[in-house]
């Protein structure tokens, strides 16, 4: 049975053994950074994206090389599945000039445009605009590039939130609005802070097209950003996409967590995404612990290499601090 339903969705081994490597690399990249956050190594803010590793590995498959993604504070898995070096992005959460932000974001300011990646916004919903506004360059020039905002579902109470759906809606334009849905927030359940928690239903409130994903489930995922990059792409205008997901640790490693039971988050550890995948993937025969154990073997050596790099890295000089705060000559 497990086999047919990964034939009937057209997902091979290789395929199927990509997604759960996305998955795998970036909760072993976190994991680590909790361990070096214990150690200092990593200062400041830290919020970790344990749980929801299937929404961004599904969605970045319809992703295109000239598309933008503008993300979160919680934005390291997407950042390593758009193809920023894990290199780059270890040195910049330890603060060294090799990171992707030069040194100066840190954890919640990653950014890298090669990639065009736009960077992780602090400010709740603060994303949505910039993507709106990357999406009305891009159909002012007639490209075929759209905007990926991802965001969590606390944003949607914001005024940005509502200001970027209306002109999106009413411009038309080539934008995925990715909504990981966590239930929480911050530290605010859901049904605490919105009237309608069908969050589709605010969005076909502005006339954009909108559906509910499961987001523990990374074909889910990945079929629905196929969706969606065909809608837009075909000049549909935007498109909504709620994740139904859950982050299995805190807000931050500063959040005390009083605001949920332990017993709810390890019911739905039962059932997060890396392990219903494997348990799908060994069910239709395309995963075995050879297979598992290379994978982990692979990753664990690209993460010692990455944390090496930073360690290694430089720090920037006390002369540099003014740098980029005044317009320089030549720049």
């Amino acid at each position: 049975m497990a086999a047919e339903q990964l034939q009937e969705k057209g997902v091979d081994r290789e395929h199927a053994l990509g997604l759960l490597r996305d998955m795998l690399r970036v909760r072993r990249f976190e994991e680590k950074c909790v361990e070096l956050y214990t150690r200092e190594k990593i200062r400041g803010f830290l919020h970790l994206y344990i749980g929801e590793e299937a929404v961004g590995a599904g969605l970045m498959r319809s992703v295109e090389s000239d598309d933008a993604i503008v993300s979160t504070y919680r934005e390291h898995g997407h950042a390593l599945l758009r193809g920023i070096s894990m290199n780059a992005v270890m040195a910049e959460m330890f603060g060294k000039v090799e990171g992707c932000s030069g040194g100066r974001g840190g954890s919640m300011h990653l950014f890298d445009k090669t990639t065009h990646f736009i960077g992780g916004n602090a400010i709740v919903g603060g994303g949505l605009p910039v993507a709106v506004g990357y999406a009305l360059a891009a159909k002012m020039q007639h490209t075929n590039r759209a905007a990926w905002c991802i965001f969590g579902e606390g944003a949607m109470a914001e005024g940005e939130f509502h200001e970027s759906m209306n002109l999106a809606s009413l411009w038309q334009l080539p934008v995925v609005f990715c909504c990981e849905n966590n239930y929480y927030a911050m530290g605010t359940a859901l049904e605490r802070s919105e009237s309608e928690t069908n969050l589709p239903a605010h969005a076909r409130s502005y006339c954009i097209e909108a559906e509910s994903v499961d987001g523990m489930d990374v074909l889910a995922s990945e079929a629905a950003a196929r969706r969606a990059a065909d809608w837009v792409r075909a000049g549909k205008g935007p498109y909504f996409l709620e994740f139904q997901t859950y982050r299995f640790r805190a807000h931050s490693m500063f959040d005390p967590e009083r605001y949920r039971e332990k017993a709810e988050v390890h019911e739905q550890e039962a059932r997060g995404p890396i392990r219903r995948f494997c348990d799908l993937l060994k069910a239709a025969g395309m995963l075995d612990d050879n297979d598992y154990g290379a994978l982990e073997t692979e990753i664990t050596a690209e993460i010692e290499s990455a944390v090496a790099f930073a360690e290694a890295g430089h720090l920037e000089p006390e002369e540099d601090l003014q740098r980029f705060v005044y317009a320089e000559e030549n720049a």
